[in-house]
């Protein structure tokens, strides 16, 4: 009985940081970078207090995972800065108008190709598709609910590609495969998960009856996502997947518009203001910065001369933690050739002094909040993955009692309750851990360790698990506070988040729960 209380203790102190970022996000409305900065100080406390990690090793695990966040957090700075200068140059007005312009004769299809297609090239490239999205659907006459949950939920099949595939360059670090092999297992779950999740936009704005008139293109964006993904990362464009996932699926959506000889533009919706707008303004001078992004990456992934000198040669090593080196890769990931391609395209764009000094000011006050909530939960699971080490002689780490460990104590008790059915709970797990946390790349942190040593203990496939876990993080952003009040706030619909999160809650659990089924017969 006394064994017993004490395992309980120890699995409740395990899990209080957690429970505690829960509470200040869904019952005290707290934001994420706050909740998360909390948890960070509870799970420090927790390891230094009752699992005898040692203070400074406490410290460096937070630093090395910080420093580990980067291909995410210096992503979402990036990438703030580029939407930000897009939008005071006037480039992503004159994209927003094309984009209202596409398949009004046809709702179906406008959804693929708008909140799959369009959402996931936005998300894959560094745009953020909850604040591009939302007016857009409010042009094209959808209501404020559906405006809100529809770009939401439009890119989670391929969240893990989104920002050039940043939570899949996490997952490989982590899991310690190629990015190749790490793109496929990924792709797997794409032909089922994208076509749910076309399914359930469809229920959303129209509940049955449009899901049986729009079943045809449905599931045509699908399965191209799908053998998309799967081909593309064959080739080893692993990053790009989103990339060409979304180009694809908006190419074959226009091709059934025409074959069914519906029109693929109309102006008719555009005002006066709008139409001199466009004329004013070309198309392709205001995708320039996108365009520019997907060369390089195309040739910075594709050359393989560069991809091998950049990637594998040359990666930037720092070492935080003893004998586990930390691959910065500075100049071959996203975030950089974000920075570049927008300073390419100032001679393009060529914004004025004011619009500069804009951009730059919108993003000091935008990013820094996002940034920091990136990086601070991969401090929480470096400190929960060395919880109970210490430093010992040479600058070396060892822990001493390996089952004094809050990762550890976890997986003995999650394979102890659950056995062999452990793989099932996985997707779960990552829908968890994307509500707390708003982030795919943070709940692979969080959870690819704990998911390794269970997988270990039950005899299961470490690297499905973690992938099937990965996939419910994404499939999170519905329901995720943080993304539902972004996407609120650009249409002034502040309150709405909680009436779609009550719809939208049984769609994620849905969809997770094929997800799961998926990874327990795949593990």
């Amino acid at each position: 009985m006394v064994v017993f209380l004490l395992v309980l203790g120890e699995l409740a102190l395990t899990i209080l940081p957690i429970l505690a970022v829960v509470f200040l996000l869904a019952y005290k409305e707290w934001p994420a970078d706050t909740s998360g900065l909390v948890g960070w100080m509870l799970t420090v406390a927790v390891a230094i207090s009752f699992f005898q990690t040692s203070f400074s090793v406490a410290v460096k695990s937070s630093l090395a995972g910080i420093v580990a966040s980067f291909p995410v957090s210096l992503m979402v700075a990036a990438s703030i800065l580029q939407i930000n200068y897009m939008e005071s140059s006037g480039a992503l007005k004159r994209i927003v108008i094309f984009i209202k312009t596409i398949a009004n004769s046809d709702r179906a299809v406008q959804v693929m190709i708008i909140n799959i297609g369009f959402g996931t090239l936005l998300a894959s490239v560094g745009a953020t598709p909850v604040s591009i999205l939302p007016p857009i659907m409010i042009a094209l006459g959808y209501s404020t609910f559906v405006a809100v949950a529809l770009p939401a939920i439009g890119y989670d099949a391929l969240c893990t590609y989104a920002l050039l595939g940043a939570p899949l360059v996490i997952f490989a670090d982590m899991t310690g495969i190629g990015l190749a092999e790490a793109g496929v297992i990924f792709a797997r779950f794409l032909p089922v998960i994208s076509t749910l999740i076309g399914f359930a936009m469809l229920w959303i704005i129209g509940g049955f009856k449009l899901v049986r008139q729009g079943f045809v293109p449905t599931l045509i964006s699908g399965i191209v996502i799908g053998l998309t993904a799967v081909v593309v990362n064959k080739l080893g464009g692993t990053v790009l997947t989103g990339v060409f996932a979304g180009m694809a699926t908006i190419l074959v959506m226009l091709a059934y518009l025409k074959v069914l000889g519906k029109p693929v533009i109309d102006k008719s919706v555009l005002s006066q203001e709008e139409l001199e707008y466009a004329g004013q303004y070309s198309l392709l001078k205001a995708l320039s910065p996108w365009i520019i992004l997907i060369i390089a990456s195309l040739a910075v992934n594709f050359y393989k001369p560069v991809f091998n000198y950049l990637f594998t040669e040359h990666p930037g090593v720092v070492t935080i933690i003893p004998g586990s080196p930390t691959k910065l890769r500075f100049f071959w990931n996203a975030y950089w050739w974000i920075f570049v391609s927008t300073v390419l395209s100032f001679p393009i764009l060529r914004p004025s002094r004011q619009q500069v000094t804009a951009s730059v000011r919108k993003w000091l006050k935008r990013a820094p909040r996002p940034t920091f909530s990136a990086a601070i939960f991969f401090a929480i699971a470096y400190v929960l993955n060395y919880s109970g080490f210490v430093e010992a002689g040479g600058g070396q780490w060892r822990l001493p009692d390996p089952g004094n460990n809050m990762i550890s104590i976890l997986a003995n008790t999650t394979a102890g309750v659950f056995g062999s059915l452990y793989p099932l709970t996985a997707a779960f797990l990552g829908l968890f851990g994307g509500f707390v946390s708003g982030s795919e790349s943070s709940t692979i942190a969080m959870f690819a360790k704990y998911n390794k040593i269970t997988s270990g203990i039950i005899g299961a496939n470490a690297l499905v698990v973690i992938a099937g876990t990965a996939i419910g993080g994404g499939l999170a952003s519905v329901i995720s506070p943080a993304k539902l009040q972004n996407a609120a706030a650009t249409i002034d619909a502040f309150g709405i988040e909680a009436k779609v999160i009550r719809t939208t809650f049984g769609i994620s659990i849905f969809i997770t729960s094929v997800a799961a089924v998926m990874t327990f017969i795949w593990a």
